[in-house]
């Protein structure tokens, strides 16, 4: 079986890819692949390995020989779905495999902020506790995060990995329900309840027609205004502009953001000329990281493996069609 992987060069460089070839008969690597490139690219390939290119309708009907997508990330938007099924194509993807790089991004911005490493790490550079009259140079403090209330939004193999450390730091856990659910389920407070009282909020939700917009102005501002909000799900769930309109409000105290709603970012995007106005501390972004230790990256790798080598013995491994 011939495979193509159209977009390598959205990985490490520094990563195998012995397992998939192991796999296969052959395979072909793209760096890069343009919407214009897709099917001579794809043209001769039993499997396609892809991250982020689209495979549309009309791509997907004109390569017969196509019978295995192998998407490299848990999101499935840049496929079909309904055509691949329609054609008989199957459709997997990989789970679970970025929880310990999403957990620790987590509370890096977590503990960066409520430690303010960055800030007194700053002092002793700028010569502060070396003219201070005491042994302990105090800055603006630090806080402990032990019995701060953590609000989950999306509890999936994300949520419950967050969780599960912040319950090791002492922290309350509040899992939220779906926004306007009919029902609380045992184990988790309204989505209204969980803003209200979270000194930490995370979102590990996928985006969809009912999360698009979700922390938006009406959201915000049920927030405490010393709380911090944590994306590294998708950035179209947060509204930009009701964002910035809190942070600049001191509606909410901090923002620390993974993800965008356009990726990679134009200059002009509106929280990136927001943080660098002024050099506004109380927003952090960074560049869609949270997932991708080396560690995260293989394991993902090597499971698009395990589900071509399902794939060849009929199991349905990871099967989204």
């Amino acid at each position: 079986m011939h495979a193509v992987f159209l977009d390598q060069k959205t990985f490490s460089d520094q990563l195998s890819f012995n397992a998939i070839k192991d796999q296969v008969t052959e395979l072909t690597c793209y760096p890069l692949t343009t919407e214009k490139q897709v099917l001579s690219h794809c043209q001769d390939a039993d499997i396609i390995i892809t991250n982020k290119v689209r495979l549309t309708k009309e791509v997907l009907n004109q390569l017969p020989k196509l019978s295995l997508i192998c998407i490299a990330a848990t999101g499935t938007n840049n496929v079909d779905l309904i055509t691949a099924k329609n054609l008989g194509i199957t459709v997997s993807n990989v789970r679970g495999y970025s929880t310990p790089s999403v957990t620790q991004y987590v509370f890096a911005q977590i503990l960066a902020y409520f430690s303010q490493t960055h800030q007194h790490d700053n002092n002793v550079k700028e010569g502060r506790w070396q003219t201070h009259h005491s042994f302990c140079y105090h800055g603006d403090g630090s806080t402990e995060i032990s019995e701060k209330t953590l609000a989950i939004v999306g509890y999936g193999e994300l949520g419950k990995g967050v969780a599960k450390v912040a319950n090791a730091f002492g922290m309350k856990v509040l899992v939220a329900e779906r926004p306007n659910a009919n029902k609380i389920r045992e184990g988790r407070v309204s989505f209204t309840c969980a803003l209200q009282q979270a000194d930490v909020l995370t979102l590990h939700c996928p985006e969809n027609e009912q999360t698009k917009g979700l922390i938006n102005t009406d959201s915000l501002a049920l927030m405490k205004p010393t709380a911090m909000l944590i994306n590294t799900a998708r950035g179209a769930i947060i509204d930009n502009i009701a964002l910035i309109k809190a942070l600049k409000n001191k509606r909410i105290a901090y923002a620390a953001l993974d993800v965008l709603d356009q990726e990679p970012p134009p200059a002009e995007h509106p929280l990136l000329q927001y943080k660098l106005q002024n050099n506004n501390s109380n927003l952090s972004i960074t560049a869609h990281i949270a997932w991708a230790s080396i560690e995260s990256q293989q394991r993902l790798l090597n499971l698009i493996a395990q589900n071509i080598a399902d794939f060849k013995v009929g199991k349905t491994t990871n099967c989204v069609v």
